[in-house]
């Protein structure tokens, strides 16, 4: 049961963190294709497959996809964190009282 609450709530998460990851790149003035060219990747399939939610930012990509985007690399695998693994994101970075 438990599991079945998780995984729509990992699909919705993972489908913020692409609208946020299209804004940046947005924001970095980058279409698709340019990012995925900077990235090394053959295909920018990968980079919208990521942005709607249906894949994540591989670990050992996050620096050069933050440097790609302009964003500070540990903010950017904060807030990705955030969305790809809340609970990990709350126990390292949550306020404590």
């Amino acid at each position: 049961m438990q599991i079945a609450k998780v995984e729509p709530q990992a699909k919705r998460l993972r489908k913020q963190a692409g609208t946020w990851l299209k804004e940046m790149r947005g924001r970095a003035g980058l279409s698709q294709i340019e990012l995925a060219r900077i990235l090394g990747f053959k295909y920018y399939t990968f980079i919208s497959q990521v942005e709607n939610g249906f894949g994540r930012v591989p670990t050992g990509s996050l620096e050069p996809w933050a440097r790609a985007l302009g964003v500070e690399p540990s903010a950017f695998g904060r807030e990705l964190l955030s969305y790809y693994d809340p609970e990990l994101h709350r126990l390292l970075f949550e306020v404590k009282r």
